[in-house]
């Protein structure tokens, strides 16, 4: 609650607080006045009202508390009290009777001011019993929040095991004979002329020999377990250098690339990979909209992330594919491989940071990165470590 909202809570109970008192005091009033106005052979007149007093007195309990209760019977006692005693002095057996109610104003003032007070009391109680629970369900729901991260995180970590223990053997196993097929295909190429129809199938052989080896490159990056010291870099100067990259691509297919980059702060990560993980972001959103359209990248400082955005108008992720978007080879390209959002997601955990998609077909996609910024103590351990 923000310090102008308590202010004027306080504003207004004190005009409610200071209203209510004038209602006391102009009910106290006008039944004395009726009381000293009208004659003392209208005794039953006089009986209805005695009995009103009750009524500020019993309002004053409930509004004002003990004191309120107390102090309204009390000023109710102290302004009846003289008509009492000058005006009825001369009639006999009256007397008894009304200080009898005033003892009983009294009376009642307390008690209804010892309920109204009890009762505020608990009131007070149960609100911040409630503000406790709210804190507590808010914590809960926190961690609940973290906890099901970790655990998919914990579940990627599996699969990322599995796929670093395949890796091992793959990699003799298939670079090997890729080498020797390729070096088979150029010693064929050499033999054929350039206009020979087996020419061609040797070039052809060739380029999908080098298309399979790049798959196998992209694997073993992905699983290539990454260094353990983190280095820094600057994410808007990389951005900028990617945006050239990507600029011509982008135009061929008609997208429109607007950057708002802000000067930013160093973060964690290493230059060359992260130029991967924008490019990748950015070709991505471009080959998705093959119809052209925009790319709003936005990047901004929080707390001690930077937060950058790559927002697209195309057609969308269909929501059974969110969760499998940044698994190995899960891709919906005729010729991906599905390895690029998931070494993309790999380089971005490795340096400290999160990344995440949010998407409605037909409404575009986001994918948000949060880069942690490099601290203070993380340059004193730079100093020491180069033993400045």
């Amino acid at each position: 609650m923000s310090d102008r909202t308590i202010h004027l809570k306080r504003f207004t109970l004190s005009r409610q607080n200071v209203l209510r008192l004038l209602i006391l005091l102009v009910l106290i009033s006008s039944i004395t006045s009726l009381h000293y106005l009208t004659t003392t052979d209208r005794a039953h007149i006089h009986d209805i009202y005695r009995r009103l007093y009750f009524i500020p007195v019993i309002l004053g309990g409930i509004w004002f508390g003990l004191r309120g209760g107390f102090g309204s019977s009390l000023l109710v006692s102290v302004v009846y009290a003289p008509h009492v005693v000058f005006q009825w002095g001369s009639v006999p057996g009256v007397h008894p009777e009304q200080y009898l109610e005033i003892l009983l104003f009294n009376i009642i003032g307390v008690i209804t001011g010892s309920l109204s007070s009890r009762e505020h009391q608990q009131r007070l109680r149960a609100e911040a019993s409630a503000q406790r629970l709210a804190g507590s369900f808010a914590k809960l729901r926190e961690q609940a929040d973290m906890i099901l991260e970790i655990e998919d995180q914990l579940r990627r970590a599996d699969r990322l095991t599995a796929l670093g223990e395949l890796s091992a053997g793959m990699a003799h196993e298939i670079r090997n004979p890729l080498g020797s097929i390729r070096g088979t295909a150029e010693i064929l190429r050499d033999a054929f002329e350039p206009d020979n129809k087996y020419a061609e199938f040797t070039a052809i052989l060739m380029k999908e020999v080098d298309r399979l080896n790049q798959v196998l490159e992209d694997f073993l990056r992905f699983v290539r377990p990454e260094p353990s010291d983190l280095s820094r870099f600057l994410p808007a100067e990389t951005l900028q250098e990617v945006l050239q990259l990507g600029e011509v691509q982008a135009r061929k297919a008609k997208v429109n690339i607007l950057a708002e980059i802000p000067e930013l702060p160093e973060t964690e990560g290493e230059a060359g990979q992260f130029k991967q993980v924008f490019l990748n972001l950015i070709l991505n959103a471009v080959q998705a909209m093959s119809e052209g359209g925009q790319l709003h990248i936005t990047a901004e400082v929080c707390d001690r992330w930077v937060i950058c955005r790559f927002i697209d108008n195309g057609p969308g992720i269909p929501k059974e594919n969110l969760e499998r978007i940044f698994n190995p080879f899960f891709t919906t390209k005729q010729e991906g491989t599905g390895l690029g959002l998931a070494i993309t997601s790999r380089i971005v955990e490795n340096s400290g940071g999160r990344i995440k998609v949010e998407s409605e077909p037909g409404q575009g996609t986001t994918f948000t990165l949060k880069l942690r910024v490099m601290t203070a103590a993380g340059d004193e351990n730079e100093e020491e470590n180069t033993g400045h």
